[in-house]
């Protein structure tokens, strides 16, 4: 054998060694947007995330996981204009999957999770991540929502918490007959109109849609449902001086922490406000026509995975790892949000050191969630959001707002 040829064939020998321990078909970064989920550089998702790839990274050679982190006002648009521009991540983990999914964008949960993984998910929250049957937006995070009230303010006009409408409507009298400014907040301005719209429906015992998931916007008892509010809630004063239309949930948070407010809707994330501002507040679930209603309203957010880089194995790998029971519980308790799986869920209700979000947990099993399936739902929940604070002002008819909703729905969604 020449040197030349020994050299070559040295060469040849040491490049497929390192095909085989080096740099290979693993030898990616994966890159993932994530919404921040933190209310101070202290806490941002970011560290979260950070440490989380950092885990990952240990356990796998030759994955890299990079991390952006956004706002939620600004990261459901970055991924928009990434996607559009050519550069889809890898994952993003975003409040909308729908529209990916329908343009063929997206893997699926059956091309990326093992078995063990997706079948922990909880099933109403799984379900929720469907398109056509296929399961394409995968749950990260969930919440419920309960009626808070100021128990100082309760305590001080001799009261207990509503269990119907017209026990919130005489509990809402009451306070407002000792000054309290805002009895039951009401918040449908645009920030959020459409979750405290949901919550009012479901307690009416209807919904954005019927049981077999065509939109019902103006049934009868959500029809009903806001003649009630704009009747015996906004029209015997009790929901304070700034006309609901034009009230945003951060606003209506912000009040509840300032004392001023005696009943309104939240989610965990206000325990924390209130709590750190001093005010004493209990949590029941939503009244309803004639007893607590049925089901609360629940929200989750999403994990996507495009297709575009081609990543499915690694992609896979990181977010079996990121749907461990103690990666999950450790975000959930990070920022006092809902586990999406079985086994974190179970974990939680049996832990003492989580039960302030017990009474949310237990409204999970019986939450609804948007129709976040439908690829027409953020054109109707736009359409929510700019018009249902009218159904309930002084000229407003609910029964004309909610038709003309109602068909602006059915546009959409014979459009798709």
């Amino acid at each position: 054998m020449t040197g030349l040829t020994a050299a070559v064939t040295a060469l040849g020998m040491a490049a497929a060694l390192a095909a085989c321990t080096g740099p290979g078909s693993d030898d990616v970064t994966l890159k993932l947007v994530a919404a921040d989920y933190g209310d101070s550089p202290a806490n941002s998702s970011q560290k979260y995330w950070d440490r989380l790839a950092a885990a990952f990274e240990k356990k796998n050679p030759g994955i890299k996981v990079d991390v952006s982190v956004y706002s939620w006002s600004d990261v459901d648009a970055k991924v928009k204009k990434l996607v559009a521009d050519g550069h889809a991540p890898d994952m993003a983990q975003i409040g909308a999957y729908s529209d990916y999914a329908a343009s063929g964008k997206l893997y699926s949960a059956d091309d990326l999770l093992s078995i063990p993984v997706q079948s922990d998910f909880l099933p109403q929250l799984a379900d929720a991540g469907d398109v056509s049957r296929v399961q394409y937006g995968m749950p990260f995070a969930s919440s419920t929502r309960l009626l808070f009230y100021n128990k100082t303010l309760f305590a001080k006009a001799g009261l207990t918490p509503p269990r119907t409408w017209a026990e919130l409507q005489a509990d809402a009298k009451a306070l407002k007959a000792r000054g309290v400014k805002i009895p039951y907040a009401l918040p449908l301005g645009k920030e959020e109109a459409q979750a405290e719209t949901m919550m009012w429906m479901l307690s009416g015992g209807s919904g954005y849609t019927d049981d077999v998931g065509d939109y019902s916007l103006d049934s009868p008892q959500n029809v009903k449902t806001f003649d009630w509010l704009k009747n015996d809630l906004v029209g015997e004063g009790l929901t304070g001086p700034t006309p609901p239309g034009e009230l945003d949930r951060a606003a209506a948070f912000a009040a509840f922490t300032r004392g001023d407010v005696g009943m309104l809707n939240g989610h965990p994330t206000l325990m924390q406000m209130a709590a750190k501002k001093g005010v004493s507040f209990g949590m029941v679930p939503m009244p309803g026509v004639d007893g607590r209603a049925r089901s609360t309203m629940g929200v989750a957010d999403w994990m996507t995975a495009f297709r575009q880089n081609g990543h499915k194995e690694q992609v896979g790998k990181f977010l079996d790892f990121v749907y461990s029971e103690k990666n999950v519980l450790d975000f959930s308790r990070e920022y006092d949000l809902l586990p999406v799986t079985h086994s974190a869920s179970d974990a939680m209700s049996g832990d003492p050191r989580d039960q302030k979000l017990s009474k949310f947990l237990d409204a999970l099993p019986n939450s609804q969630l948007y129709p976040v399936g439908k690829t027409s739902w953020a054109q109707v929940s736009a359409g929510i959001k700019r018009e249902i604070g009218t159904a309930v002002g002084p000229h407003g008819n609910p029964g004309a707002t909610l038709g003309s909703l109602q068909r602006a729905a059915d546009r959409a969604e014979n459009a798709e």
